[in-house]
């Protein structure tokens, strides 16, 4: 592979990119429905972000699932069967009579979509290592970053002619294009002598290797945790930007879809100047610039400043996520080509398991102050600081 031409590494990584961009429209679509959902359902914000909490403890459960299966079986037969359900899952949410089948409906539609996201990543590794994975990674995460800056406008757009429903159904039909794609455009990249196991005890036991390497514990819960604090985001702001000030769906469509921006800057940067600029740097750089965002976030918001002066350093919050998570995914992966699949779903794991525990909690005051999603998104950074140091740095330290 290391020798095909430019023309199908951008399609492969366009294709793939397709696949993440899966998760984030999972997610993301259906924000700008937060109130009209709240008000046809009678029911409470809280309760409408637990429908979000389902869709992300899905997707962080189903990357355990589907990155062990797809070393042990390889990469297409799981992401086909997963897509299939998908679909199914979509029109189920889309039909949903109450709350409570809505939140269950989303678990199994986030669980299906975690296939996209962990096998996408899981095939860049088996095709590439060193440097070319990081450039390669880069240019898939341009592709899926784009899913956050679509998703919302893309969501904003249906609800202009149609209710909620017709988002789940748009959905459905987008899982329905992936699962052609499978069929016919994507080949299988872990041939049968590469695969694992599938005993259940022999993928616990790679998990457990994995959980006991400090320096890829520490890449994993630096990047997880700092995206965590994403999940508060988008759980609260649908809220804070259309309660607090009065911003309409599609205006909030627009802001959140412009921190996507962020994200993109964010990833590329990476991917341009990885050959001058160490993997080591970005990581260090992009965990500082997340603290120092989160700060004025939290004080934006206890002193109830204008809206751009909570979307700017939220801006920058985002792109330091982007930064980040690009340059710690190859660091964590390098040494881990005998079970990319294992590695790449716990590195997507974490993010969906504590976005789920932190996403209810910033309407745990009211849909009318955004002083929690301050204090999450700081204590995520800080707390993906002290992963960082406590794990690869004293690591590094004791190498050195």
């Amino acid at each position: 592979m290391t020798n095909i031409n430019n023309q199908h590494v951008v399609r492969l990584a366009l294709l793939l990119g397709l696949f993440s961009t899966l998760g984030p429209f999972t997610i993301d679509m259906y924000l700008p429905a937060f109130p009209a959902i709240t008000r046809q359902f009678g029911t409470t914000a809280s309760l409408v972000q637990f429908s979000l909490t389902a869709c992300l403890l899905g997707l962080g459960v189903g990357q355990l699932v589907m990155g062990s299966l797809s070393d042990g079986y390889g990469r297409r037969k799981p992401l086909l069967i997963s897509m299939v359900v998908y679909v199914i899952s979509s029109l189920a949410c889309a039909f949903s009579p109450n709350i409570g089948l809505l939140i269950v409906f989303r678990f199994v539609q986030g669980f299906a979509a975690s296939a996209g996201i962990v096998i996408s990543r899981a095939i860049a590794r088996d095709l590439y290592s060193g440097k070319e994975l990081t450039k390669f990674f880069s240019m898939l995460v341009l592709v899926s970053n784009l899913g956050p800056l679509v998703a919302p406008v893309a969501g904003s757009g249906v609800l202009t002619f149609t209710t909620w429903v017709g988002v789940f159904i748009a959905l459905s039909l987008l899982g329905m294009y992936l699962l052609v794609m499978t069929k016919w455009r994507l080949g299988e990249s872990l041939p049968p002598d590469r695969r694992s196991s599938t005993n259940f005890v022999h993928q616990l036991h790679s998990y457990g290797v994995l959980m006991r390497d400090r320096q890829f514990l520490g890449y994993m819960l630096a990047q997880g945790i700092m995206i965590a604090g994403v999940f508060a985001y988008v759980s609260g702001t649908p809220f804070i930007y259309q309660n607090i000030y009065g911003a309409s769906p599609t205006v909030f469509a627009l802001l959140f879809g412009s921190n996507g921006i962020g994200l993109i800057i964010g990833s590329q940067v990476v991917g341009r100047m990885a050959h001058r600029v160490s993997e080591h740097a970005f990581v260090l750089f992009g965990l500082w610039l997340a603290l120092v965002a989160s700060v004025v976030v939290l004080l934006v918001a206890i002193f109830h400043g204008p809206l751009f002066t909570l979307v700017i350093p939220l801006f920058f919050f985002v792109a330091a996520i982007g930064i980040t998570s690009t340059a710690a995914f190859p660091l964590a992966m390098e040494s881990q080509a005998h079970m990319a699949g294992s590695a790449a779903a716990l590195l997507g794991v974490i993010p969906f398991l504590l976005g789920a525990v932190v996403a209810p909690l910033v309407g745990i005051a009211g849909e009318d102050t955004a002083v929690p999603l301050g204090v999450i998104i700081l204590s995520s950074s800080t707390a993906a600081m002290i992963a960082y140091f406590s794990l690869v740095r004293s690591k590094q330290a004791l190498q050195a």
